[in-house]
């Protein structure tokens, strides 16, 4: 079996393997879910997964360029198998992942780096797929194996009877490193080493086309744009505090997406999203009412924060606010209340109080929307802050229950 031959089209649709271009599933065509996820506050479990997390086989990267969890898995990080427990490893997997599958969400995963002394036994991945069931596939919008092999060709015909077309059309193949920055966010990705220097030869190798240089955005930075940008460059063009994309998004969210189920939890499409966006950065006004489609103003809301040069919240704030889990209980309102005051720049400290009264009202609609809190702050947590390198797995639990905390305790933080 060669490659023309799993990405060919065949007559039940794409083949389960595409290279090249990739277009993530902007919709989401299962029901959705009454309950979903909450963020814990216990740290009991991770402890029990030390000696697994140890390995940082499992990162968590942000979010990418949809507004949706990127979880990377990098098989180089796997010890020899006679020196870890794959049971618990699985089980360790399920953990990290239960955490944000009722989200969309996307897997990265780096397969350089298997080798015969580390590679599970084909029965522990035949036991992963039957064990990971829909509960985790349903919201899986795109696995990128990076670096596919002959391997990889293989384990598809094994598992080809147990996949079903519509999970094999989410597996995707990704060639160099490059081709992922067309959908993520590449400097929250911390790439092993090992890897790199495997991408770094294989460039050499084959020198494929590279579609990123400086002639695919010969036109710069617009005075006019909003996204990737700086809120200082933001207010030097437009004269306000309060981005006109968070303005716009906003106000559409407050006046027609308050009772919209799952909202800010779906993806959109793609497509639009990119026009949206577009329109923002040229400094037109957006007609969502013309969009049709609620998530789209929300997801555009979630990627402008994500993609600003600096964290709304800053990244002077991210150690102390990380530090707030050892603050006494009694004691974390008024130390938020303080840091909000004192330490976040006014500009910043006005943006962040406008999208949080949004939050704020949207979990007052919860028993229509299904968004309470906790489920909001999964989504905002890593959209409001996040280090200047790789977050790691327990801080992003503590972003959340700040994200958390925000919200619930608005008008006691935001009063001024």
């Amino acid at each position: 079996m060669n490659i023309s031959e799993l990405t060919r089209e065949g007559s039940d649709g794409p083949a389960p393997f595409r290279s090249g271009a990739i277009t993530p599933d902007g919709f989401i065509e299962e029901d959705f879910e009454a309950e979903i996820g909450t963020p814990s506050d216990d740290e009991e479990t991770d402890e029990e997964f030390q000696d697994i997390a140890e390995h940082k086989i499992l990162e968590v990267a942000g979010d990418d360029l949809y507004g949706r969890k990127v979880i990377v898995f990098a098989a180089c990080k796997l010890p020899p198998s006679a020196q870890i427990d794959h049971q618990r490893l699985l089980e360790y997997m399920k953990h990290v992942l239960d955490q944000y599958v009722e989200n969309d969400y996307v897997i990265v995963y780096f397969h350089f780096g298997l080798t015969s002394k580390n590679k599970p036994k084909l029965s522990w991945l035949i036991q992963i797929y039957k064990e990971l069931d829909r509960k985790y596939k349903k919201n899986l919008k795109a696995w990128y194996i990076v670096h596919p092999t002959n391997f990889i060709k293989i384990l598809w015909n094994i598992f080809k009877p147990f996949i079903s077309v519509k999970f094999g059309r989410k597996i995707m193949y990704v060639n160099y490193l490059h081709e992922l920055k067309e959908h993520l966010h590449f400097d929250q990705l911390v790439v092993p080493p090992l890897v790199l220097q495997h991408d770094a030869k294989m460039v050499a190798s084959n020198k494929p086309k590279y579609p990123y240089g400086q002639d695919s955005n010969d036109a710069g930075t617009l005075p006019t744009q909003q996204y990737g940008v700086s809120l200082h460059h933001i207010k030097s063009h437009y004269g306000t505090v309060i981005p006109p994309v968070v303005q716009q998004t906003v106000d559409y969210l407050r006046q027609n997406a308050l009772d919209v189920e799952g909202i800010f939890r779906r993806s959109a499409n793609a497509v639009q999203l990119k026009a949206v966006q577009k329109k923002f950065n040229q400094g037109e006004t957006v007609n969502f009412a013309v969009e049709g489609d609620e998530h789209i103003p929300a997801v555009a809301l979630k990627i402008f924060l994500r993609d600003l040069q600096e964290p709304l919240l800053t990244f002077d704030l991210y150690q102390p606010i990380l530090r707030l889990h050892t603050v006494e209980d009694e004691r974390k309102v008024a130390e938020v209340r303080r840091m909000l005051h004192e330490e976040l720049p006014e500009d910043n400290y006005q943006i962040l109080k406008f999208i949080v009264q949004l939050l704020t009202e949207v979990v007052d609609h919860s028993a229509m929307n299904k968004m309470n809190s906790s489920n909001l702050a999964i989504v905002f947590g890593p959209n409001l802050l996040w280090p200047k390198g790789q977050a790691s797995l327990s801080s992003m639990g503590y972003l959340n229950n700040f994200a958390r905390l925000l919200i619930d305790n608005y008008s006691q933080l935001f009063d001024r």
